[in-house]
């Protein structure tokens, strides 16, 4: 693929791509090393594609691509999704490329799908050691630029019992990573049948997830 500058303006405003059109546009699922199973919820994001593109009149290509985290195929990617249950490992190669990446306009959702968060904290403090991973207050853009969320992140799945919370690391004013825990949204976005989640629970899930995309690219 050809590199893409990729560009940013505001929260909720449109992302662009230098020569790229909105129906060209394509989200990418960031495959990892050690051992985690970055591959889950294999229905979540082809169905979360459909309900962005069926609500809000995006584009976007109804498949997403798996990605490696040192692939310079990153930067064709304006929102990357991470998940998985288990070990995250980024190379000092993956490092510099992932946070070029966010740098230069790019947007990092992750998403802990119980169990990952023991692993992606120290890897996250490697990617920013100057920055710290805060969390995003109820009022953000996040939670607001397309379907309200006055009291933040939806409570998917139960996991631990514990309230869901959504950390962000900024980059000159920008949220460009975006760590939810204790939600499980991408269990929310998976067909009905594999998890059992209610109507509601699925379109909270999704509605959230929107958000994500609408924050990035500002259909």
């Amino acid at each position: 693929m050809k590199r893409l500058v990729l560009i940013f303006t505001i929260a909720c405003l449109p992302f662009s791509l230098v020569g790229q059109e909105y129906e060209s546009l394509r989200i990418g699922l960031l495959k990892y090393k050690g051992g985690g199973d970055w591959y889950a919820n294999p229905t979540s994001l082809p169905n979360l594609i459909q309900f962005v593109n069926d609500n809000l009149g995006a584009g976007i290509y109804p498949e997403p691509e798996t990605v490696e985290v040192g692939s310079p195929d990153i930067f064709n990617y304006p929102f990357l999704h991470m998940t998985g249950h288990g070990n995250v490992v980024f190379s000092d190669f993956e490092i510099e490329n992932l946070r070029n990446y966010l740098f230069s306009g790019g947007f990092l959702h992750i998403d802990d799908n119980y169990g990952m968060d023991q692993y992606i904290r120290p890897q996250l403090k490697r990617l920013f050691p100057e920055k710290e991973l805060v969390e995003i207050g109820f009022s953000h853009d996040i939670y607001q630029c397309k379907f309200p969320f006055p009291k933040g992140l939806p409570k998917i799945h139960e996991h631990d019992n514990q309230s869901p919370q959504g950390f962000g690391i900024f980059h000159e004013g920008r949220l460009i990573l975006f760590y939810t825990y204790e939600t499980d949204l991408g269990d929310g976005w998976e067909d009905e049948a594999i998890h059992g989640d209610s109507y509601e629970i699925r379109l909270k899930a999704l509605k959230m997830g929107a958000n994500l995309i609408y924050y990035t690219f500002g259909f």
